[in-house]
């Protein structure tokens, strides 16, 4: 039964599992008060929801994510974009 929720997963939204549980893993570890990681988290975020991350659009979601200083959840940063 968990295969076939993964699958279903990975066929509505075309993001693997192993993507998908890299990322939280990324997420559930990073420093948020570092400005590398959490650019590098908010465009692979982008890459996985196949939506354009400009650069504008980076600094804003780097500059919010670095005031709050605290973890965030994927659904936080996908609300943002």
């Amino acid at each position: 039964m968990q295969n076939n929720f993964f699958k279903a997963i990975e066929n509505k939204t075309g993001v693997t599992m192993d993507d998908l549980f890299t990322l939280v893993n990324t997420i559930s570890n990073a420093d948020f008060t570092d400005e590398k990681q959490v650019r590098k988290i908010v465009r692979k975020v982008g890459v996985l929801a196949k939506k354009p991350v400009s650069k504008e659009l980076e600094d804003e979601l780097t500059s919010s994510i670095l005031q709050s200083g605290s973890s965030l959840s994927l659904s936080d940063i996908q609300k943002m974009m």
